[in-house]
């Protein structure tokens, strides 16, 4: 996907070229309305000269007749035909290409690093998906069935009036050129405005997403509203910007009608008339200048429309090549390998790792964890025990150091193998907008139904589900909207339980659950624990008391660790922790402000 261009350009003919034969054959029969205006003409101008330069009788003209007759007939049934053919050739192609442009920027996309995902929009970035694919098919149909014609078309007229009189083709070309530079000098800010304003709608639609994304938090705090009031600034710029876009188009309108009036609409005509009565052309060729001028005057002019139009779709185009403009923040070196994992092991090795500039959380960090170690990881709100995670999953490239897994340096494996490898339960289920039975596959996809089954039942997830409409094809809605915290959360525990990966992580993985319902699985968690290397990151403190190792982490550092009874003992850090658990869990520290929780991982 690196191959790809960046810039829109070589972007486009990067897949066009895909589809070059059926693009090439379109455009070809799309050159029949550049004959259409120009050749319907001439055929008129060969009738009219037959009609007038014949002095016989009347009921003898047929004969003279016949050419321009069955030229135009001719014309009349390929012209037919030839755009029925471009419009099937352009059906063809343009669904085709449209879907590589989405298919490419989403697997682009979905090759970013977790930081760029926590830093843009979900909605933004799936508009300019969505955008892409659409404008580009926009721009391609202009071109091929628009300007190139009206391209061509002026190229067979200045031909034709050269042939006939060399001054039309002057004044002919002396239009076009002064048509064409009067359009280009307003080109370049149409396109900047069109750029200008995708950018700001592109940033609304966002916002919006945002907000009915959180619609619990508007109903929940009466904020209704505010919402209306916060959206309000971005949609009065995203205004704004669109009639600044729209105005310089009308007045690039006006100057184009203008330039028509007096071109071919005065001065070509004006000679016209002067050669006809000094009998320099025929009353054929007076048609025939007649009707190719204002032809050619009709099709510059929609050319002139659509003009504002392919500038603007350029503009959201432009815009919308940014997210794959955007290098990946972490890649799989050259010559990557599969991660293959035997017994377990995971080594931190002098790790250091800034998150934010002047921020150190991890520096010269070095940890053995044994393979099939069962280790629980301790510490306030923003010490660096989620952080510790995620460079173990590679979400972020560390500074110095090594983080190894049975020997291997997870830098030099692809991100698949590695994170295939491990299966994590987080805190907050994310389900997607799919079935149940579909959510639960997801950790395994070619497991059976059968396996399914069996890990939702070893999740405590079959009797609530059994119990759903339509049971294990029920959609969840968005995120899982219409299950409860508990429900996603046994969700997600089935997922891994059917991913059977050799390294576990548990995240806070029981927290969303009752007591009735944690102490059902928790079986089955251990069970799950057995024989792999395991890391359970916990506030409920008393959940770790099985552990075989426990780190307590404080600033980026682990300042302890120990089994549960030794660290009591010990009576630091830990111990302290233990006596200040409310209820059973921990509560947030201050220690966040200069750690992690800052950057929201």
């Amino acid at each position: 996907m690196n191959s790809i261009p960046k810039t829109l350009g070589p972007y486009l003919w990067h897949f066009v070229r895909k589809e070059w034969k059926l693009f090439l054959a379109a455009q070809i029969l799309s050159f029949a309305w550049s004959i259409d205006h120009t050749l319907w003409p001439y055929v008129l101008m060969l009738l009219v000269d037959a009609i007038t330069n014949f002095t016989g009788d009347k009921a003898d003209l047929w004969p003279h007749l016949t050419t321009p007759i069955t030229l135009g007939v001719s014309l009349l049934i390929g012209i037919d035909l030839a755009y029925r053919g471009s419009g099937i050739l352009l059906a063809k192609a343009i669904p085709r290409t449209e879907a590589s442009i989405r298919m490419s920027m989403f697997d682009y996309v979905q090759r970013h690093s977790y930081s760029y995902f926590a830093n843009n929009f979900a909605g933004n970035i799936a508009n300019k998906i969505m955008e892409m694919p659409q404008n580009a098919s926009l721009i391609l149909q202009l071109v091929i069935t628009l300007f190139l014609p009206v391209i061509l078309a002026l190229g067979i007229s200045v031909y034709l009036f050269s042939n006939l009189q060399p001054w039309f083709a002057v004044i002919l070309v002396g239009w076009i050129i002064v048509h064409m530079g009067v359009t280009f000098l307003f080109a370049g800010k149409c396109s900047d405005l069109s750029d200008i304003h995708a950018t700001s709608r592109s940033n609304l639609s966002g916002k919006i997403v945002d907000s009915l994304t959180n619609s619990i938090n508007v109903r929940l705090f009466a904020r209704h509203r505010f919402e209306t009031q916060y959206l309000s600034k971005y949609q009065n710029d995203e205004r704004q910007k669109h009639w600044n876009s729209l105005w310089y188009i009308e007045k690039m309108k006006i100057a184009m009608g203008i330039l028509s009036i007096l071109g071919p609409g005065l001065l070509l005509n004006w000679y016209m008339i002067y050669s006809w009565q000094h009998d320099l052309i025929s009353t054929g060729a007076l048609v025939f200048i007649f009707n190719t001028s204002w032809n050619i005057t009709i099709m510059v002019w929609l050319a002139g429309l659509e003009l504002p139009s392919l500038y603007k779709q350029i503009g959201v185009c432009k815009q919308a090549l940014t997210i794959i403009q955007e290098p990946h923040g972490v890649v799989d070196i050259p010559g990557a390998v599969p991660l293959k994992v035997s017994r377990g092991e995971i080594a931190f090795e002098h790790v250091s790792f800034n998150y934010m500039k002047g921020k150190s959380l991890f520096k010269d960090k070095s940890l053995l964890i044994q393979a099939g170690e069962k280790i629980g990881l301790v510490g306030f709100s923003g010490s660096g025990k989620t952080t510790f995670v995620h460079l173990m999953l590679r979400y972020f490239d560390i500074e110095k150091g090594r983080i190894l897994i049975d020997g291997q340096d997870i830098s030099k494996v692809t991100q698949d193998s590695l994170r295939s490898q491990i299966a994590l339960i987080p805190q907050d289920a994310s389900l997607f907008h799919r079935s149940l039975i579909d959510n639960i596959r997801y950790g395994r996809l070619e497991a059976t139904d059968e396996e399914i089954y069996a890990a939702a039942k070893q999740a405590n997830a079959d009797e609530f589900i059994e119990k759903m409409p339509e049971k294990y094809a029920t959609p969840v809605g968005e995120r899982g909207i219409r299950l409860s915290g508990g429900q996603r959360q046994r969700i997600a525990i089935a997922r891994a339980i059917l991913k059977n990966a050799p390294i576990l992580i548990l995240d806070e993985a029981t927290s969303s659950l009752d007591s009735v319902t944690e102490s059902l699985i928790q079986q089955s968690l251990q069970n799950l624990m057995q024989n792999r290397t395991s890391i359970v990151i916990a506030h409920r403190l008393s959940t770790l008391s099985g552990m075989d190792r426990i780190l307590v982490f404080k600033e980026g550092k682990i300042v302890e660790e120990g089994n549960h009874e030794h660290l009591l003992a010990e009576d630091g850090h830990y111990a302290t922790m233990w006596r200040m658990q409310a209820g059973g869990f921990l509560p947030d520290g201050d220690e966040e402000e200069d750690t992690e929780a800052d950057y929201d991982y």
